[in-house]
């Protein structure tokens, strides 16, 4: 009853001869609300999902995690959303407004400036939780102006920004080489903000021993996942988490699931539904799932029933065609009159992700044909970002992807992310004559990097210009 106090509360309210199990109900849903996870010894804590551990002694009830994220965010040294509404912060924030940017949305997002006819994606940049989060750590600096103040990770996927708050004194706690965090650096006097993506519930029960003041900025979208492997556990689903596995939204979701795998994309679903429906040995199955599964994951245990949740920046299309996969496949094993007892799916598709990328699409489908360049303008450990490379190289178009205005040389070269990771140049990426250029940008960044991409666009074709016409002038000569 402890674990599942929801389902037992509801059969006993539907059971009038088991209406005495309320009394036990109570009595247990106390107990699984007091109990906390003791942290690791040393205050240091695994970086991946699976390093998530119950530390609990013999006979002791097994926690609720819900009803344990409950019991630390009702703490006084917990402080969800927006800390102190002040002026200032207001200020601050608007440092990423962009009067250019403003221009092109006044102008049915075109605009034509030396040489260059620039189309912008009606839906892109900033979105609603990557404000509030920003704004909420601003509060933070101004409110506790004279305590040190830490991240657990980076607040959002943007440089400039991450490079702003740590000027302003708000430090990213470190990791050793293995990725593990070192909480010991954090006083108890210290306050901790949870970034934009969320805390594990293992950092959350760390710093709330310890009596550390919190700020929690995590994006409601990201919470809203969470309730929705609050639900899986209590009809005993494995949560299938569309997500990677070492981005920190996807481990702190992982750390807030009791069993779970996490699927990268659709060929590591497929793999998922063939061992469903055919079988395999369970070693090389958890081979290709290393650091991706819930401690003491069985497929043949927990395979049986399955809900799909996911990373909120992740590619929407793929992560409802994945789902659409799942309950096909437990169709097929357990037959259509049996899949609602085998899987569930709640809507946990972030709006302000989907709008970004249906934005880029229509662009694409629009105007795809006529287009010499796609630049995309976000963090290059942005997730969502990615996503949006992705689309316009599927419509054939020359992509670049970068991080900020500096990645864009006066010499016609361009620095720019790849897939894989690495950061490479290209040369004479800008054609000569008239450009048709469209631009997008992730949900991380500013109006004003935007801007700042496009001035240096701009700057860069006026200079071709002017040497293209200096060389027309030698020939005639």
């Amino acid at each position: 009853l402890a674990g599942r106090p929801v389902r037992a509360l509801a059969a006993a309210r539907c059971n009038p001869g088991a209406m005495a199990l309320r009394g036990l109900f109570v009595v247990a849903l106390a107990l699984s609300t007091a109990v906390a996870f003791r942290p690791l010894s040393g205050g240091r804590l695994a970086g991946r999902p699976a390093g998530l551990r119950m530390v609990q002694q013999e006979d002791e009830p097994v926690l609720n995690k819900k009803a344990e994220r409950r019991r630390i965010m009702k703490s006084e040294n917990f402080h969800r959303g927006h800390v102190e509404q002040r002026p200032e912060a207001e200020e601050l924030m608007g440092e990423y407004k962009s009067d250019l940017v403003e221009t092109l949305r006044n102008q049915d997002y075109v605009l034509q400036r030396d040489g260059i006819t620039v189309h912008l994606a009606q839906q892109f940049g900033f979105c609603w939780g990557v404000e509030r989060a920003i704004q909420i750590a601003y509060e933070a600096r101004l409110k506790y102006s004279d305590k040190k103040i830490f991240l657990t990770n980076e607040i959002i996927h943007n440089p400039e920004v991450n490079e702003k708050l740590e000027g302003m004194g708000i430090e990213v706690i470190p990791k050793d080489d293995q990725g593990n965090k070192d909480l010991s650096v954090v006083g108890d006097a210290d306050v901790v903000i949870l970034p934009a993506f969320g805390a594990t519930l293992q950092e959350m029960q760390t710093l709330d021993s310890r009596g550390v003041v919190m700020t929690d900025s995590t994006c409601p979208w990201v919470s809203k996942v969470w309730n929705s492997v609050d639900k899986m556990r209590n009809v005993d689903a494995t949560a299938i988490i569309h997500g990677k596995k070492n981005h920190e939204e996807t481990v702190a979701t992982a750390s807030h699931s009791d069993d779970y795998i996490i699927v990268k994309d659709m060929k590591e679903a497929q793999i998922v539904v063939d061992y469903i429906l055919n079988g395999g040995d369970d070693a090389e199955f958890l081979s290709k799932f290393q650091g991706a599964t819930s401690e003491g994951f069985s497929p043949k245990k927990h395979l049986k029933k399955l809900g799909l949740a996911n990373q909120t920046t992740m590619y929407k299309r793929e992560t409802r065609a994945i789902g659409k996969l799942l309950e096909t496949t437990m169709m097929k094993k357990y037959g259509p009159e049996n899949v609602a007892n085998h899987y569930v799916e709640y809507d946990t598709i972030c709006d302000a992700t989907q709008e970004r990328q249906d934005a880029i699409t229509d662009l694409m489908e629009a105007r795809a044909s006529e287009l010499d360049v796609l630049l995309v303008v976000g963090g290059f450990d942005s997730s969502n970002t990615a996503h949006l490379v992705e689309i316009g190289e599927k419509y054939g178009v020359t992509t670049y992807h970068v991080d900020r205005a500096s990645r864009i040389s006066a010499d016609n070269s361009i620095e720019h992310r790849l897939h894989d990771g690495q950061v490479v140049t290209a040369r004479d990426w800008m054609p000569a004559g008239d450009v048709t250029l469209a631009i997008t940008a992730g949900a991380s960044t500013a109006d004003r990097y935007v801007e700042e991409c496009l001035e240096s666009v701009f700057m860069l074709k006026a200079a071709l210009r002017s040497k293209e016409g200096a060389a027309e002038r030698a020939d005639g000569a």
